[in-house]
This record gives structure tokens, C-alpha cells and sequence, in this order.
């Protein structure tokens, strides 16, 4: 058998600029992801980045001779994944709904109570998205990101992570209103003249947001509860506040199709 290698032959091979890049944020990212984000990157501690990427000191400090440097790149790079799913999975979101409009088929037939057979569904679907966010350690990230956002000074790096967070929201408010638009066919809705798909997209996440943001100073709106009967539903049911004003918002640019 060939002898071991000794000595030099057996230091770790040298990365290469670009390698330490991805391993550094990587370990950044998943750092990030499960602790979430504040409104600053300064509890992540770019020792332990170093440590957990597995790499020598002196490649990091190579490609990056400020920390700062690194925290910007890191920015950028969070800024440039991809937006956390709203409603879970579109799919499961749809199926749902079916199961919600083969229950109430009756519903389905009477226009005049498809905009009660669309709350009915929502009443579930919206608290479901709510709980979710309000749990997920990637959507306080993105949030978070938002408002890091804001006190960065004018200059490229302010302008890369805009882009990005912009090009973010696009592929947010396009996957939602796919969703959106499928569930309107089921419910036998249509929008109302001058709404769009996106437009309404963008307003149930901008609510469904501002609600997330209010929760830790009125943890009741995770327990509180209405019994109402929206939208013209025959009977009064139990409503979350998160789902009634999320469906609120979306209903109101739906009307029967005839």
C-alpha cells in the first residue's frame, strides 16, 4: 500500500475565489433560514459563517477583506431567491377549493351565492396562509429584507437589491394570480371590469403582509374569532380576522359569471 501523505501533501487543496463564494453564502444562507432575518444582518456572526462553510480564513478574507463586503453580497443573494410561496403549494390551494365547491354544488348553481361559496373557501385557505406566514422563518426573512431594504444608502448596492426584490415580487404576484384565476373558473366568478389577476394578487399579499407585521403587537388577531355570514352565505360561520379581510379584499372585485 502507498504511504499516506505527509506533511504539505496533506493540506486541504486550495479553493478558489469563486468556490469560497458559494460555500461562504451558502452557510449564510441556510444560517439565515433558520433563524430568520431582523431588520439588520448583525446576528449573524461571520466568524461562525466561516466556520460552518468549512473553509480557511484566508480564502474569506482574500475574497472578501471586509466583512462588510461579505454582508452586502449576502444582501444581494437573499434578495435573489426566490419569494416564499403563498398559499403552500398552488395545487394543494386549488384542491381545496374543489373539495370546498363539490360540498356546496348547490351554491355553485345559484350565482347569487358564488361570491358566499368563494368566502367559504377563503375562510379557510386565507387563515391557513396566514398561520403559515406567520410561523415561517423564511417569510420573516423576506419581510425583513424589505425593511433592511430601506435604510440602505443610495448607491449601487441599494439599487442591485431594489432589482432584485422587484424581479421577486413580479414572480410572487404571477404565480398568485394563476392561482387566483383557475379558482375564479371553479367558483364560476369572473372580475369585475377595469381588475386585474395581478392587481388583486398584489393587494391580498400586501394584506395578508400588513396583518403578519401587526400580529406581535395584537396577538389576538391569532385567536380572535367572528361569527358572520360575508358575502351573502345563508348561515354564519366562524371567521378568523386575518380570513375575513383577506377575502374581503379579493371578493370585492369578483361577481357572478354569467
Amino acid at each position: 500500500m502507498a504511504d499516506e501523505p505527509t506533511g504539505v501533501a496533506r493540506r486541504r487543496r486550495r479553493l478558489s475565489d469563486a468556490e469560497t463564494e458559494r460555500l461562504m453564502l451558502r452557510a449564510a444562507l441556510d444560517m439565515v433560514g433558520r433563524a430568520g432575518l431582523t431588520v439588520s444582518l448583525e446576528h449573524i456572526s461571520f466568524e461562525e459563517v466561516i466556520r460552518e462553510a468549512g473553509v480557511a480564513r484566508s480564502a474569506v478574507y482574500r475574497r472578501w477583506p471586509y466583512k462588510d463586503l461579505f454582508f452586502s453580497d449576502l444582501l444581494k443573494e437573499l434578495a435573489k431567491g426566490e419569494t416564499p410561496a403563498l398559499a403552500g403549494d398552488g395545487a394543494a390551494a386549488l384542491a381545496a377549493v374543489r373539495r370546498v365547491v363539490g360540498a356546496h354544488a348547490e351554491w355553485r348553481r345559484d350565482p347569487g351565492l358564488r361570491l358566499a361559496l368563494a368566502g367559504e373557501a377563503l375562510r379557510g385557505l386565507a387563515w391557513q396562509e396566514f398561520a403559515g406566514f406567520h410561523r415561517s422563518a423564511e417569510w420573516r426573512t423576506y419581510l425583513a429584507l424589505h425593511a433592511t431594504f430601506l435604510s440602505l444608502p443610495d448607491g449601487g448596492l441599494r439599487q442591485e437589491v431594489s432589482e432584485a426584490l422587484a424581479a421577486s415580487e413580479r414572480a410572487l404576484t404571477t404565480r398568485l394570480a394563476a392561482v387566483y384565476r383557475e379558482a375564479a373558473g371553479l367558483f364560476g366568478l369572473r372580475l369585475r371590469p377595469g381588475a386585474t389577476y395581478e392587481s388583486v394578487a398584489a393587494m391580498a399579499g400586501a394584506t395578508v403582509r400588513g396583518l403578519v407585521l401587526m400580529t406581535p403587537a395584537d396577538p389576538g388577531i391569532l385567536t380572535r374569532r367572528i361569527m358572520a355570514s360575508p358575502f351573502g352565505a345563508p348561515e354564519p360561520a366562524e371567521w378568523s380576522e386575518p380570513a375575513l379581510a383577506v377575502a374581503a379584499v379579493i371578493l370585492a372585485f369578483f361577481e357572478a359569471d354569467a
